[in-house]
């Protein structure tokens, strides 16, 4: 044999290997599609002044963390949570004067409003747990 047949063959068994996987057969012969799943929503989010406005989609169980950048001139207000889907959780330390942070766990199915202000400036995301 040659040695450039063993590396073919190697390549030919994996292909070979390779085309079976992905589906499942059913007893009738048939390929089983999977099960539609929910909307896929994300683990963990971390959000800043520029996701105002955006309605975003947390998985039970997922975090979030926010922080907004502010100064002593213009503070953000600390951030409001109208909904009881979310439940806060330590957010570490805010070093900055002005500055507004919050860290929230989604518990349960729901929808919340985060909202925060400063000066006539607001601030505000809508999130889905799901």
């Amino acid at each position: 044999m040659r040695r450039t047949t063993a590396p073919a063959l190697a390549a030919l068994a994996a292909a070979l290997l390779l085309a079976g996987c992905g589906t499942d057969r059913s007893d009738a012969g048939g390929t089983v599609s999977p099960k539609p799943s929910r909307e896929s929503c994300a683990s963990a989010l971390r959000l800043t002044a520029a996701d105002s406005g955006r309605t975003l989609c947390l998985a039970e169980g997922g975090e979030l963390r926010l922080s907004l950048d502010g100064d002593k001139a213009r503070p953000w207000k600390p951030v409001r949570a109208e909904g009881a889907a979310l439940t806060a959780i330590n957010s570490g330390f805010v070093l900055q004067p002005g500055d507004a942070s919050a860290a929230y766990r989604a518990q349960r199915t729901g929808t919340v409003e985060l909202t925060s202000t400063r000066g006539d400036e607001r601030w505000q995301v809508t999130v889905r747990v799901g």
